[in-house]
């Protein structure tokens, strides 16, 4: 990742690691801690681990446990990283996290954001603007595509930049807020034992951490304590859910979902591309997905440790404008299945318009509607069809 940060005085660039091998490049903020020295404690001590681990594989006796030489090495890193904010306060990325009960993760400290803010209070500019986009190919695991920003990651940068804006007027995190809406909830069908209605986007599907309306809560007021959500959708995503009216429907719906007896499909909007899109009309798209995490909710395509995500995709319209209407029916049921198979390189390689995760938040909502849904009823056995396409 690359970075920018307006100031008062110009623009200052950074970079998330090393460059080329390197900590210290021309023309970009040098890091807040160079541990790439040399001759310096760190890498002397490193090498020193190194010697005991190539012992242990052999057979000998060390002097020391590496693993408790390799944490005692990080504790003294993070220690050597001292950070100010713009209160004029310096205090080590150690300490930063201890404030949280936390312990910083590898790599802490390194990523463009915190390098770009630390130069600037250091030599007196004012921050004014800041952001950090992706540059080259995209990995195999994460949803990156050239000259996109993105969010910083919550688990690194997270707690440590949370201190280092102190003492500047920041705008709101878009993260936190919802996208703006005047669509009520709509009922589609209700009996004694269950309910359909249609979320609109931003609408929380249950209480969350966000302070924020919720589905589940507009029924209960309208329909009694009793009712219980079946499955959720995303904050950012409309279109049909099922509730039940009592546990006992509950458990059976959640039986058929468990179970893939629930057929879903939904319809979205890709956002235009730099490159030709070059897909067949339809196909399958099977990625495996767990959570990032060190960047939560964020997912990640994860080949070792991730569950199996299918999802069935048609290419409905390709649109003058490059932009893509297509119907997802997803067979599995993951987080952010239908989100990062549309972005990822491996699976259309196209976010879905609005997607303030994997694309960019430009658009007025996540364009994701979920307008089909069939299910057999739990207790008159019957097969229903529900369709409320936005």
């Amino acid at each position: 990742m690359f970075g920018i940060l307006i100031t008062d005085k110009g623009p200052l660039y950074a970079f998330s690691g090393l460059l080329d091998g390197k900590a210290v490049v021309d023309g970009f903020v040098p890091p807040i801690f160079d541990y790439t020295a040399p001759d310096g404690y760190f890498r002397r001590r490193e090498a020193e681990i190194a010697a005991q681990v190539a012992r242990r594989r052999a057979g000998l006796p060390v002097s020391e446990d590496p693993a408790r030489m390799s944490a005692g090495l990080q504790d003294w890193l993070f220690s050597q990283y001292k950070v100010r904010n713009g209160r004029g306060e310096c205090m080590s990325i150690k300490e930063i996290f201890a404030l949280r009960g936390l312990v910083p993760p590898g790599g802490t400290g390194e990523c463009a954001g915190p390098k770009l803010l630390n130069y600037a209070y250091a030599n007196g500019y004012k921050p004014l603007a800041m952001g950090e986009f992706w540059y080259g190919q995209s990995p195999d695991n994460e949803v990156r595509e050239q000259g996109r920003f993105y969010p910083s990651c919550m688990g690194k940068c997270g707690p440590l930049l949370s201190w280092m804006l102190q003492g500047l007027e920041v705008a709101p995190n878009p993260l936190d807020a919802g996208f703006c809406s005047d669509a009520e909830p709509e009922v589609i069908y209700c009996d004694d034992n269950l309910i359909v209605a249609n979320k609109p986007a931003g609408m929380l599907s249950v209480p969350g951490r966000v302070a924020a309306p919720s589905l589940l809560g507009w029924l209960r007021e309208r329909y009694g304590e009793s009712v219980e959500t079946c499955h959720r959708l995303d904050m950012d995503t409309s279109g049909l859910m099922v509730f039940a009216r009592d546990v006992h429907t509950k458990a059976l719906m959640e039986a058929q979902f468990a179970g893939r007896e629930v057929v879903k499909r939904y319809r979205a909007r890709l956002a235009a591309g730099s490159k030709p899109f070059r897909h067949a009309s339809r196909g399958t798209i099977a990625l495996p997905l767990s959570s990032d995490y060190y960047d939560r909710p964020r997912q990640v395509v994860d080949y070792e440790n991730g569950k199996l995500a299918v999802t069935e995709y048609e290419i409905e319209t390709i649109l003058p404008n490059g932009e893509i209407d297509v119907l997802f029916t997803p067979r599995t049921g993951r987080t952010h299945q239908l989100r990062v198979h549309s972005a990822h390189v491996k699976g259309l390689g196209r976010p879905i318009k609005g997607d303030r995760l994997y694309g960019d938040a430009s658009a007025d909502r996540l364009y994701l509607h979920a307008g089909y849904l069939e299910f057999t009823h739990p207790v008159s056995e019957k097969r229903l069809v529900f369709e409320k396409w936005g």
